[in-house]
């Protein structure tokens, strides 16, 4: 049995960021933030005041059970939400055994909890006729069992996991239409706009709404040399933007080239943004940094990337063919040769030699006279996709380290993290095996090994990932996530930190019912091209259903961990503006949802009471959200405040004695010596209450069904008074309600349209003291 976490606004449970007044139950991990749990104990002491002046029984204990599954992890089960063609309950499931319990005990309740008649209605007839209405047809979700099912709880908040231990995630389409995308990267210029290049030499804009702007920031389709040939490795390769690109406006570009019909070369060129169009880069702005001419049409590597340190990575393949077969002992292991290796320049400046980039000066190889100063690691075959971890978020570790997917040969395909001087083996090794026997065993080589390595069995062409380190997904931090282009696979790495080593993860596509959230997919195209990050540190891949540079099946993919996602709010981005001079084309997705996209809720989280046109009678009527004093409109009522503490024995001494009508008409305005006397008359009077809800708890321990119950009673108002809550406090609707900041004429003028009388100064006095010792 797959657990299927959910809550009532169709999104995954959350761990909250601070702890729960109210609902603690749930403070660990549900669907309330401290926000929400306010709300819910703002309606709850509503209720329990309603209560006290009917003279009803309080049944505390069952009232904030019942209310407080709204925080509940499995919430969308609860109310029927996550079953788009039935109504949204407004009253959880309950079981048999606790609804007739609560049918016999407290069924005075219902009419507080929810404004359906029919439930109100059914409420008073007799038990089974109203469990059956509230019951749930799968009893594993229904209240109390939801709390003792183990399937459910076991690994709440954990990425699922399949009988064979393989993570279940979900996917989300943001693109599609296009032509073996090769690559799709940020510009870190705080925008938030994605880059996605076609192999053909395209360069599209993305925007935050999902459209894309119909010219594109970079045609260099005529410039680049690539064929429909099914797996053909040239093209436009790789694209990285310089760090203080946002200033500067430059990028580097590598791709394919042909010169005279004969001689194929790869070159990294520099070039810059258009002066007039921060979305099309000036495309005379092109300046070769450097070529290098490929013996073969096969390994022409094409990643380029920023380190931390400001400098230029270029990562080449080792000339091609098989078995690196240039040389006595190949591209890679020479030094002498830009094949096969790791490129570290700076290019931020030129050589007084006239090259138009300098060699940074811990480069390891820069007094060596047999290897060529721009040398960072070699003995790499062809890597494809490498990225930088940003660190975590917390504690930065990890911060800096490069990771590549270097392809195999025929046997294994392996994950590395650059360092150095590394030799990274190849072509004496594969994987950790050897390939070349005589190289392998030399005593020189000295070979960094790799992290991971995973047999052709599994896949034969690895594309490297990222460490994820987003925010909105919060179980995937740390996890090096990559995949493999001919099998289709996805995997992952996690690493021990106490040893240093990497243990390998596997991914799955979820079930339907994992995925079953809005607008998420579980299914994908086998070839996957390239990973990619966006500026907030989320994670995806771009794959293709036909991998010819001129088929337009190719898709982009976002990553969605289906099991637990962040706060609400914490992964708010505020994005700067992108200034759009041509047209947006809008994006349509094409891939199959698991819910139907018409499937929509039938109507919000039951959180509210809708606000009655006529002026309140009770306070369960009143939105506890709205931090507005209403004032009544006729002289058979008074005013009752919306706002309320948490703090039950503050609020009883600011309690107005109820509905006694006053006459106020022609009443002389009040003065300072009115308003203080009104006060202590005020407070000297007692409201007539039922006795106190902790006395009411205490006589009610046999309220709960089950022992479970008993550890989530309800906690007595010295204990909530003890902790500081956060009190909402009440919208200024005229003035700041300060002392002494207000006329006492205006008001009267006020009060003699309103018809109000002078209770309402009296309260807003009263208020003001309250928020002072508070």
């Amino acid at each position: 049995m797959y657990a299927h976490p959910q809550c009532l606004d169709f999104e995954p449970p959350f761990k909250p960021p601070w702890h729960l007044e109210f609902c603690t139950q749930y403070e660990e991990f549900g669907c309330c933030d401290q926000k929400t749990d306010n709300t819910i104990a703002e309606r709850y002491w509503d209720i329990i005041d309603q209560l006290e002046v009917s003279g009803y029984e309080l049944c505390a204990d069952m009232l904030k059970e019942i209310m407080c599954q709204e925080c509940s992890p499995y919430a969308a089960h609860l109310y029927d939400a996550e079953d788009p063609y039935t109504p949204v309950r407004e009253l959880p499931g309950l079981c048999s055994g606790y609804c007739s319990e609560f049918h016999g005990k407290c069924r005075h309740l219902v009419k507080y909890l929810t404004e359906n008649q029919l439930l109100r209605d059914t409420s008073e007839r007799d038990a089974s006729t109203f469990c059956s209405l509230v019951d749930l047809s799968d009893q594993d979700y229904c209240y109390p069992n939801v709390l003792k099912s183990t399937d459910l709880n076991s690994n709440l908040g954990q990425v699922v996991q399949d009988p064979r231990g393989c993570y279940q995630l979900c996917l989300m389409e943001v693109a599609n239409n296009l032509r073996n995308p090769v690559l799709m990267l940020h510009s870190g210029d705080e925008t938030h706009r994605m880059f996605i290049a076609e192999q053909v030499g395209f360069v599209w804009v993305y925007l935050r709404d999902g459209s894309r702007l119909e010219q594109p920031f970079l045609d260099m389709s005529g410039e680049v040399m690539t064929t429909p040939w099914l797996g053909d490795e040239r093209g436009f390769l790789g694209m990285a933007f310089h760090p203080k690109y946002r200033d500067n406006g430059r990028f580097f570009i590598y791709y394919s080239i042909q010169v005279n019909n004969k001689v194929e070369k790869v070159r990294i060129s520099e070039m810059k943004v258009s002066a007039y169009d921060m979305n099309i880069a000036d495309p005379y702005s092109e300046k070769v940094i450097l070529e290098i001419e490929e013996p073969a049409a096969n390994h022409n590597g094409g990643q380029v990337l920023f380190g931390l340190d400001g400098y230029l990575y270029i990562f080449t393949g080792d000339g091609g063919k098989a078995g690196d077969p240039f040389g006595k002992y190949g591209n890679s292991q020479n030094k002498s040769a830009l094949l096969g290796k790791v490129i570290r320049i700076d290019i931020d400046g030129s050589d007084s030699s006239g090259m138009p980039y300098r060699i940074p000066p811990d480069n390891p190889f820069l007094g060596d006279p047999d290897a060529r100063p721009e040398v960072y690691a070699y003995g790499v075959r062809n890597m494809w996709r490498c990225s930088v971890d940003r660190g975590d978020q917390v504690s930065r570790y990890g911060r800096g380290r490069i990771f590549c997917g270097d392809v195999g040969q025929n046997r294994y395909e392996e994950i590395d993290i650059i360092e150095r001087g590394g030799n990274y083996g190849w072509r004496a090794k594969e994987g950790f095996e050897c390939y070349d026997m005589k190289l392998c065993h030399n005593s020189s080589l000295n070979d960094i090994l790799p992290i991971f390595a995973y047999s052709h069995h599994v896949g034969k062409s690895v594309t490297g990932g990222y460490v994820y380190r987003g925010c909105e997904s919060p179980n995937l931090n740390g996890l090096y996530i990559f995949g493999d282009f001919m099998s289709g696979r996805i995997m992952a790495l996690e690493e021990d930190k106490t040893t240093g080593s990497w243990k390998e993860r596997s991914v799955c596509m979820g079930e339907t019912k994992t995925c079953s959230f809005p607008g998420l997919i579980n299914h994908h195209h086998k070839f996957i091209i390239s990973f990619a990050e966006d500026e907030a540190g989320e994670l995806y891949f771009l794959a293709t259903a036909y991998p010819s540079a001129s088929s337009p099946f190719g898709t982009v993919f976002k990553f969605m961990d289906p099991s637990r996602r962040a706060p609400p709010g914490k992964c708010k981005q505020k994005p700067l503006p992108v200034k759009v001079r041509g047209k947006k084309v809008p994006f349509v997705p094409r891939e199959l949802t698991v819910l139907d996209t018409n499937e929509k809720p039938t109507r919000p989280p039951p959180r509210k009471f809708k606000l009655p046109t006529k002026p309140p009678v009770t306070s369960s009527q009143i939105k506890p959200t709205t931090p507005q004093t209403t004032v009544a409109t006729t002289t058979n009522t008074t005013m009752k405040p919306k706002w309320k503490s948490l703090d039950k024995n503050a609020r009883r001494k600011n309690k107005l004695k109820p509905w006694k009508k006053k006459k106020v008409l022609n009443k002389p305005a009040a003065n300072p010596q009115m308003k203080k006397n009104a006060l202590k008359k005020g407070q000297s009077k007692k409201p007539t209450v039922v006795k106190p809800v902790r006395d009411k708890v205490k006589q009610k321990n046999n309220q709960t069904s089950t022992d479970d119950f008993k550890s989530n009673t309800l906690k007595t108002p010295d204990k909530i008074q003890s902790r500081q809550v956060p009190q909402r406090k009440v919208a200024p609707k005229t003035n700041k309600q300060e002392k002494n900041s207000i006329k006492f004429k205006e008001y009267n003028t006020f009060l003699n349209k309103t018809k109000t009388h002078l209770n309402v100064k009296m309260n807003r006095t009263l208020q003001n003291k309250l928020q002072g010792k508070h």
